[in-house]
């Protein structure tokens, strides 16, 4: 006891550092002291907030109250820096050092507690986070991001946030102080288990962004309940920033805008139900908006008071780059905004690229010169021609471009108005010290925007060594900045990035893709805002330091000419990654596509005639034009980069004259579904472009000087050219030609294949392009190159990519061998540096990011290791991969689109491949080719076969037949009935057809086409039966008095006291009557609730109505009916009845939300795979890898699926609402009323999900007179909030309408039949009935046997009304059937089924 005393006196002696001054805050006097490691200082002081602005002064107030209490802040900030900075600042006047965490998805325990290392001597250390760091020496721990950190990491926390205590992997302990305060230090056991006490300054600032609104993970419970809130206001906020610099601006333009832009962000924070849903308001301007107005407008004064409409729309879109596809009723309100404010009318958000030569403001480029060694001078001159801006900015090293061009000719590229106008913009924005991000147009299909060829320029002109890195998926946020490194002797270390070695030598680097990495680009925030980074081992990049701070190396700072300049694969909707985030980051400047006349100028440097460029220009405008967002993502764009192949192939051929074949083949017309084969064919057809007669193509001739592809025959032309391709010069590649080349014993020519091994030929060697091949299974896209690769000679590597393909295994073999990493070079390296031709086949398997990567390959010929090399064309830097002149990649893929499972690929290819469609061949060349197969088989069973696999696909491609019969298929029956003659040829069939005969439709469409060419084949199948039911009208409740014949339905008369009437036939809105608008009556055509007692004539009376009275009723109540229904519109009344549906399930929906977006971002969630062979070094194995182990990598990759249930198909669900009678009839207890709230609740929320190509679903209901009733019907969406008012107004008039009697056995039948029929992941069915059960003799067998018929479909039924008064439904049903009493919880119920079916 006395030595713990003594241990605990000596500690309080123990003297903290010097006082250096007091901080007054309000009423808060705070004393400063020194700091022991002043590297861990802020040294932000450039972009240091104003301490004395009112803003920063309140929450620097809060921050400093939440410090003395020794509790945790959370900075609850839209995106952008300034919450990062206001913690930066509060460190920065209390002198108090920090450590710092940006938060991403691929964030895990090493960076949260400790890493592991190898010494060069062998010894494994424990390196600390900077989370424990902090803790350990009384630091601020700043973690950014919260909301992007995946689900499970930030627990890591929860104990050393609420106790001050966490277990490390190096055995000590960290502790509260007081009960470190406490222990025995003589006590053996506590010594041994090395605690050591948690620092008493140790505080913790988290930052995130409230969701929603901004996308991300909810806070998870625990880990919000350790911290207080501080809501950082983002009026507040942006005033703050702006303020913040030292450019003062008075010009009205700045003013005007200003004003908007606050306006904006009020009248988004006071948005309601309505108008969320109806996602037409304008969205909040991103945090950064003012800052960049403010540096515009103050180093480039505008011209005049108001600007052009394209200037003011391209300004509107670099502040706000969101609103690049937002609906156009928000631009349209934000243009009406600015004509009131006195700056004119906005132009289109579609940029046009005519007559644009100007960059922002109204400034032109006019001279670029040398002004140091490190910098240049940029003269810019307005339009008005007044007073020129000139500008030193910094530059690389290199020699400049010079500007204005001496020889635009000599350039490469030509530079048009609308080029040098953007080039302007990213100048300016480069004057202005921001990174760039060239934001690509939101329209799906456009022409060229000159991505490449601006940023090799704007690094020229600035004299620029340009880094290209190019961006695929599965890069971490650790990886972007540093990059783990083994040494010879086993050792573990860091080197830096090609990021971070750009930061220090002050390059220019291009971030090509950067949309692929998703979130993860949020990491690199502090880098691109404040120019500081977190580096290994304590190493830091600052903002500043002075130069005795850089000697240790602890500290260095980037380099003042380090700029990025970020771009996108255009692969992903812009909508899923230009975010708030992103538009602070950068300086974002709109793309703007070529016009029309500056393409053909291009394509005419092709040397194709001008009547062809023409064709080619109207063809793709059209083509451009019909393109939807949908579909852009699967379908082939035809980019300029495509147009220009086919023009220069066409230079080459003069004699490929047909367009329609060329056209076809470079968007794969093939492979188009029905719909949209249609309307190409009419965009053919308005273009004047003629299909032709298809030609034939004789076989390839082997000469000395190369492979002879004679004319094919052509009968409207009497002369046609021969193709000679030279063969492959041995010389070159020795070895490859020993070993590599294909050998085919057997190729069968047919003049499809020959046809297209002759263009394969002319894009491979003559025009020097990547080809990519897509077909069916088995119709010989492995044979043609390996057949052509023989001819040529040409050495051929061989890939096949599959599911869990990585691009590390695309780029290298990893191995470790007794300790020491070892790469091996992957068939593609060994192709790219020997130039031979890599085929990559089962493109389509892999995941998209991984296919990816060859889209660099093949445009640039850039790609971008991950062991740090680099693959170029030519040598820049030592270490270099050079591209070999001769490489070639030829990916082979699966037509996309059902029954192949494969991912749509082509879209992130772009247009660097020229694309080709192989299918079957016609039926003239297969016969040709069967027949050189078996010559000795008779004629008319080859005949019969070919004609019977033509009808076959056909059957196919018209969706009568779910499998593509090939070629493959063929060639087996016949090599089956020449080897084996003595099998009955209905043997030989079934090889090929028994995958069916569980498929009756199927079996009978087979049986038919066979039966129909004569190959009569016995088959088995399965026959459905359906039984039907039998239903009785069991009760009886009122009999009316008096006259009750009847004359002829009509409305009635309408009592405007509302007074009850019951009987008789002269008031609307009675009940049991007869002839008028009621209820419980008999002989009407509609039903009308006035709200009193209904009673209910006998069924004998009911029953008792002439036929021609009954269809007099039923054709009045269908006029009336349609004649309702057109009449539905949106008005004012309307909108308000919508909106109060939709305030009374607004947090039903936002469960739901949750749950499903969550759910589909919980199956995309990536997890470390440990014990692999290649990938990163799991920091957890290093000392197995000591041994010689090979396993000691992790990679990250999907969770594994449940076995048998891969998530690789939508969910299917149907909702099945009961809209009968009843529900009108009884809707005082709510029920009808409720179900519209649920309907409303379902529309809400699938329309709200940003991924709702995970759900495919629809609402159908059932009446009186119909089983089947579409409401919403699947890929019909309403997605306007018109739309889905008339869905609810259908719901009710239905019920107005319809006749007595049910359906809901027979609705649940015909739902589970049709959402079986889908081929999805999951199958789900719910119904909602307010059914008397007994009444209409329905039984629970029955209900049972059809919720139960297809095992894979989950059903769920839901009771209420005279329905939930059947107490069995949950015994007889259980799991599936629910009583639900009190109707106000329909939407509750439903919810609750919902949930837990989906997310099981």
């Amino acid at each position: 006891m006395a030595q713990r005393r003594l241990v605990q006196i000596l500690n309080e002696l123990a003297s903290p550092p010097p006082q250096i001054g007091t901080l007054k805050l309000g009423d808060i006097s705070f004393p400063v002291h020194s700091s022991l490691v002043p590297s861990r200082l802020s040294h932000l002081d450039h972009a240091l907030l104003d301490a004395e602005d009112s803003v920063n002064a309140n929450n620097l107030h809060f921050m400093l109250q939440k410090y003395i209490l020794g509790q945790d802040v959370f900075l609850l900030s839209q995106p952008g820096p300034y919450a990062r900075r206001l913690a930066m600042t509060f460190c920065s006047v209390t002198n108090l050092e920090y450590e710092y965490i940006a938060l991403h998805r691929d964030v895990g325990e090493t960076e949260l507690k400790q890493g592991r290392e190898l010494r060069h001597n062998g010894n494994l250390v424990y390196v600390d986070s900077p989370a424990v760091k902090a803790v350990k020496h009384g630091r601020v721990l700043i973690i950014e991001g919260i909301e992007k950190a995946e689900r499970g990491i930030m627990p890591l926390l929860n104990n050393l946030l609420e106790n001050r205590e966490m277990n490390l992997d190096d055995g000590t302990h960290i502790v509260h102080p007081r009960r470190f305060a406490l222990m025995d230090p003589s006590d053996n056991a506590n010594s041994k288990k090395r605690f050591i006490p948690a620092h008493e300054k140790f505080r913790v600032i988290a930052i995130a962004a409230p969701v929603p609104p901004y996308v991300g993970y909810p806070i998870d419970p625990p880990f919000r309940s350790r911290f207080q809130a501080r809501f950082v206001d983002p009026i507040g906020a942006m005033m703050s920033l702006q303020s913040a610099t030292s450019q003062k601006t008075t010009s009205p333009v700045y003013e005007k805008l200003r004003s908007i832009i606050l306006s904006t962000q009020y009248a988004s924070e006071a948005k309601q139900a309505i108008d969320m849903a109806a996602k037409s308001s304008l969205q909040a301007f991103p945090q950064t908006a003012l800052v960049k107005l403010q540096a515009l407008v103050t180093t480039f004064p505008p011209s005049s008071k108001q600007l052009s409409p394209s200037q003011l729309a391209r300004l509107i879109l670099t502040i706000h780059p969101g609103l690049v596809n937002a609906p156009f009723v928000a631009w349209a309100m934000l243009s009406r905004q600015t004509e009131e404010a006195g700056l004119g009318p906005l132009g289109s958000p579609a940029l046009s690229g005519d007559n644009d030569h100007l960059g922002y403001l109204g400034y032109s480029i006019t001279r670029i010169e040398r002004a140091s060694d490190a910098t240049v001078r940029l003269h810019f001159t307005p339009s008005n021609r007044g007073k020129p801006v000139i500008l030193e900015v910094p530059s690389g090293p290199r020699k400049l471009l010079p500007f204005p061009w001496k020889d635009p000719s000599s350039l490469g590229f030509f530079p048009t108005d609308r080029f040098m106008g953007i080039l302007t913009c990213m100048l300016q924005a480069h004057a202005l010290g921001w990174d760039i991000s060239y934001v690509p147009p939101a329209s799906p299909s456009t022409a060229s925007c000159s991505t490449t060829t601006l940023v090799r320029t704007f690094g020229a002109l600035l004299g620029y060594e340009v880094d290209t890195i190019h961006m695929y998926k599965e890069l971490g946020g650790r990886e972007l900045i540093m990059r783990r490194k083994v040494e010879s002797d086993g050792a573990t270390s860091w080197e830096p990035s090609p990021l971070t070695e750009g930061a220090w030598t002050g390059r220019l680097v291009h971030l090509s893709g950067l949309d692929v990495v998703g979130s993860t680009a949020g990491s690199l925030g502090r880098l691109i805002q404040d120019r500081e980074a977190e580096l290994w081992e304590g190493k830091r990049i600052v903002a500043q330091a002075d130069a005795e701070e850089l000697k240790d190396k602890e500290l260095s700072v980037a380099h003042p000419a380090f700029r990025i300049i970020a771009t996108s694969s255009k692969s992903l909707p812009l909508k899923d990654w230009l975010s708030d985030e992103h538009a602070n980051m950068f300086f974002p400047i709109p793309s703007i596509p070529m016009s029309p006349s500056e393409e053909s100028t291009v394509l005419l440097q092709t040397g194709c005639a001008p009547s062809t460029v023409d064709n080619l220009l109207t063809f793709a405008e059209k083509y451009r034009a019909s393109m939807t967002s949908d579909v852009v993502q699967k379908n082939r764009k035809l980019g300029t980069r495509a147009l220009v192949r086919l023009a220069s192939k066409l230079a080459k051929f003069p004699g490929e004259r047909d367009l329609h074949m060329l056209l076809s083949q470079a968007i794969l017309a093939a492979f188009l579904p029905a719909t949209e084969s249609m309307n190409l064919q009419e965009i053919f057809e308005e273009c004047g472009i003629q299909k032709r007669t298809t030609l034939f193509n004789p076989s390839p001739l082997v000469r000395e000087d190369g492979i002879l592809f004679p004319a094919p025959s052509d009968p409207s032309q009497s002369q046609t050219d021969d193709v000679i391709v030279p063969l492959f010069d041995p010389s070159q590649d020795l070895e490859g030609v020993a070993s590599h080349i294909p050998h085919m014993e057997h190729f069968y020519d047919n003049s499809l294949q020959t046809g297209l091994m002759r263009d394969l030929a002319i894009d491979l060697e003559v025009l020097g392009e990547h080809v990519v091949l897509l077909g069916n299974q088995g119709v010989g896209k492995n044979k043609i190159v390996d057949r052509l690769c023989q001819l040529l000679h040409r050495p051929q590597e061989y890939i096949q990519l599959h599911r869990d393909t990585t691009v590390n295994q695309l780029m290298f073999h990893t191995s470790l061998e007794s300790g020491v990493i070892k790469y091996t070079d992957s068939p593609l390296l060994r192709a790219i540096k020997l130039g031979r031709v890599i085929v990559v086949d089962e493109a389509d398997k892999a995941a998209e990011h991984v296919v990816a990567i060859f889209r660099s390959l093949a445009g640039q010929g850039e790609l971008t290791l991950a062991d740090g090399r680099r693959v170029r064309r030519q040598q820049e830097r030592d270490g270099d991969v050079v591209v070999h002149p001769n490489f070639r990649l030829i990916l082979l893929a699966n037509r996309p689109g059902y029954p192949f499972l494969g991912n749509h690929f082509l879209q992130v290819l772009g247009d660097n491949f020229s694309c080709h469609a192989v299918t079957n061949p016609d039926m003239d060349s297969e016969r040709r080719l069967l027949s050189q197969l078996a010559p000795e088989l008779d004629s008319d069973i080859i005949l019969r076969l070919v004609a019977a696999f033509q009808d076959l696909r056909i059957a196919y491609e018209a969706g009568t037949l779910t499998y593509p019969y090939s070629l493959r298929e063929l060639i087996n029956i016949v090599k089956h009935i020449k080897a084996f003659p003595e099998d009955s040829l209905e043997t030989t069939l079934r090889n090929v057809f028994d995958f069916d005969v569980y498929r009756p439709d199927t079996i009978k469409k087979l049986a038919e086409i066979l039966d129909h060419h004569g190959l009569v084949v016995k088959k088995l199948g399965l026959d459905a039966a359906r039984e039907s039911s039998q239903k009785k009208v069991l009760d009886v409740k009122f009999e009316p008095k008096g006259d009750t014949s009847l004359n002829k339905p009509k409305f009635g008369k309408v009592d405007e006291k509302n007074a009850p009437h019951t009987g008789g036939n002269t008031w609307a809105g009675g009940t049991g009557g007869r002839d008028t608008a009621g209820l419980g009556g008999r002989g009407g055509y509609m039903r009308l609730y006035q709200g009193h007692d209904i009673k209910q004539v006998s069924d004998k009376l009911k029953n008792d109505v002439p036929d021609h009275i009954k269809e007099q009723a039923r054709e009045m109540a269908r006029q009336e009916l349609a004649r309702r229904l057109e009449e539905l519109n949106m008005t004012n009344a309307e909108a308000k009845g919508y909106g109060a549906l939709l305030e009374a399930v607004q947090s039903h929906i936002a469960l739901l939300f949750d749950l499903f977006e969550h759910l589909a971002v919980k199956e995309e969630e990536r997890i470390w795979i440990k014990r692999q062979t290649d990938g990163e070094l799991d920091d957890s194995r290093l000392t197995e890898g000591l041994t010689g182990e090979a396993s000691v990598y992790k990679r990250r990759g999907m969770a594994k699926p449940e076995l048998g249930r891969p998530q690789i198909k939508p969910k299917r669900i149907r909702f099945v609402f009961d809209i009968s009678g009843s529900m009108y009839r009884f809707q005082y207890d709510g029920r009808l009323a409720r179900s519209l709230e649920t309907a409303v609740m379902l529309m809400e929320t699938f329309d709200r999900l940003t991924r709702k190509d995970k759900y495919v679903w629809d609402i159908y209901g059932h009446s009186g007179d119909s089983a089947e009733i579409p409401l919403v019907e699947a890929g019909k969406y309403p997605t306007e909030v018109r739309d889905r008012w008339k869905v609810v107004e259908k719901m009710e008039l239905v019920t107005q309408y319809a006749f007595a009697g049910d359906y809901t056995v027979e609705a649940i039948d015909k739902a589970v039949q049709e959402v079986a029929k889908f081929d999805a992941d999951d199958w789900f069915v719910i119904t909602i009935t307010d059914a008397n059960f007994g009444r209409y003799g329905i039984t629970p067998e029955e209900l049972k046997r059809v919720m139960t018929q297809q095992p894979k479909v989950r059903t769920a039924l839901i009771c209420i009304g005279e329905g939930a008064e059947a107490f069995w439904i949950p015994q007889k049903l259980p799991g599936r059937g629910y009583r639900v009493g009190n109707t106000a919880d329909i939407p509750t119920v439903l919810r609750s089924i919902l949930s837990t079916m989906i997310d099981s």
